[in-house]
C-alpha cells in the first residue's frame, strides 16, 4: 500500500464526531489527495498534508514543544512526509522522534487526534496537518534538534500562555483522546 492510499484510508476513517469543522477539513483533504496525486509531498504547488504529533510526559500532565527555529513559536513536533514513511502515523512518529530527541514515544490507537489546515509561504500555499498524539517513555530525556531553538516542557495549563490557538485546540483533543473521551 502506498502512504497516499494509506492517507485515504486513514482520513476516511477519521472520526470527527459532532465537529462539523473537522468533518469540512476532512472532506478538504480527501478532495484535495484526489486532485493531486503528489498531494502528500511538499512539491505539491496547492499545498501537501503534513504529519505533526503532540509529545505528552508518561505522567499526562505536561506535553513537550518545540520553538520553531524559522517560525519561532512554539509548537508540537512535525512536518513533511518522506519517501520512506509508509504511513501518516510513522510519518507523524518519525517526526516527533527527530525533533525530539526521544526514543520509544508510543501513538495511542485511534488514528489521528485532529486535523489542522494552514497557510504557508509560496510556492506551496497550503499544509494540511494531521495531528497525533505521542506519549514519552518513562525517564524520557529530550534533544534539541537543528530544526529547534529551544525544546521545553510545559504543563498543560502552561500551554495558552506560550502557543497559539492551533497547538491549544491540540492540546485539548489530545487530552479528550488519552482521558478515553473519543
Amino acid at each position: 500500500m502506498s502512504l497516499h492510499d494509506d492517507a485515504v484510508l486513514v482520513l476516511k476513517g477519521y472520526a470527527t464526531g459532532a465537529d462539523a469543522a473537522q468533518e469540512e477539513l476532512r472532506q478538504a483533504y480527501l478532495d484535495h489527495l484526489a486532485r493531486h496525486p503528489d498531494g502528500l509531498w511538499k512539491a505539491c504547488g496547492a499545498g501537501h498534508l503534513t504529519a505533526s504529533a503532540l509529545v505528552v510526559d508518561p505522567e499526562r500532565e505536561r506535553v513537550l514543544l518545540t520553538l520553531h527555529r524559522k517560525l519561532r513559536m512554539w509548537l508540537q513536533m512535525g512536518g513533511h512526509c518522506e519517501p520512506g514513511d509508509a504511513t501518516l502515523a510513522a510519518a507523524a512518529l518519525r517526526e516527533a522522534t527527530e525533533e525530539s530527541g526521544i526514543a520509544g514515544l508510543t501513538l495511542p490507537a485511534g488514528g489521528p487526534v485532529l486535523l489542522d489546515r494552514h497557510p504557508i509561504p509560496a510556492p506551496c500555499h497550503w499544509h494540511l496537518d494531521v495531528q497525533y498524539a505521542a506519549v514519552a517513555p518513562p525517564g524520557a530525556a529530550e534533544r534539541i534538534s537543528e530544526e529547534s531553538l529551544d525544546l521545553r516542557w510545559f504543563a498543560y495549563d502552561e500551554v495558552a500562555g506560550v502557543a497559539d490557538a492551533s497547538v491549544v485546540r491540540l492540546l485539548e483533543r489530545t487530552r479528550d483522546v488519552l482521558d478515553g473521551g473519543r
